[in-house]
This record gives structure tokens, sequence and C-alpha cells, in this order.
């Protein structure tokens, strides 16, 4: 292990509130380094969602170049800004475009492993749930909808 890499951060984490129309919803995501990437770990309760055969929610989710959950009445999570993009990458090859959450009954668990990003380069940026799938083609963000939880990256 290189000098540079002893010193950047192991593990950080995002704790997720939903907005004012969703106010139950909550999880948390872990970011763990792992040899060369980074492993995410996803767990979100109270999402939206339907009873009844394919009536089953995927939700948008994505690491955004913002720095705060904060926003307006329309957009509740606005200051989130767009896609993390440090590369110019045409969607849905972001930094920030990961895999979208299935629902299961208002519960989502997702882990992934990425080489996209380092945690010290998504440390206090934020994470952002959707209420609609991302298409992984409409540029610039995949048409996902609006903004219904957030949460801020932090060192652990």
């Amino acid at each position: 292990m290189d000098t540079k890499s002893y010193f950047e951060p192991v593990m950080a984490l995002a704790n997720i509130s939903g907005s004012k129309e969703y106010p139950t919803i909550t999880g948390r995501i872990i970011f763990k380094r792992k040899g060369e990437g980074v492993l995410v770990t996803a767990e979100i309760f109270n999402l939206p969602y339907e009873v009844g055969k394919c009536k089953h929610r995927i939700f948008g989710f994505h690491i955004h170049e913002g720095s705060s959950c904060t926003g307006n009445d329309k957009d509740p999570f606005a200051n989130a800004g767009g896609h993390y993009n440090p590369d110019d990458c045409v969607h849905p090859m972001h930094a920030g475009d990961i895999p979208p959450l299935f629902g299961n009954n208002g519960y989502a668990y997702l882990s992934f492993y990425t080489d996209r990003f380092k945690i010290q380069e998504v440390i206090d940026k934020v994470v952002i749930i959707h209420d609609m799938p991302d298409d992984f083609k409409t540029q610039p963000s995949g048409d996902s909808g609006k903004r219904i939880a957030c949460g801020k990256i932090e060192v652990v």
C-alpha cells in the first residue's frame, strides 16, 4: 500500500432522510474502501409503495455534486446540485450514477462494488433517492423524477 492510500478514509456514511412529502423515509448508506474500489451498501426504510402484483417500485439513486440536503418549496433538495460527474462523462457513466433501488413493500437493500470514485472524492457530497427509476439514457440525469430523500456523505 502506498503512503497516499494509507491516509485516505476507509469508511464514510450517509444518513438518509425523506423530504417533507416523504418524512418517514430513513436509512443509511455505507461507503467502505475495499481493494482498489469502494463497497457501497444501502439500507432504506419507508419508501413509497403500492400493494399488489407488478406494483414494486424502482427508485433512481445517485451521488450528487452538492454538499447540502436543503432546497426550496419546488425542490426540497435543490442544493444537492446535479449528478457527481468530475470527468464530464455522458449519462449513465457519471461517477455519481449508481444502481437503482428496488423497493420491496417500502424497504430496499443494495450492495455493489465500484471503482468510479474513491471515498475521499465523495466526502461532503450528497446521495439522492428519486421517485422514479433512472432510464439510463436521458441526458444529463436519467429522467428519474423528483427528489424524495437525501443524505450527506461524511467520514466515519
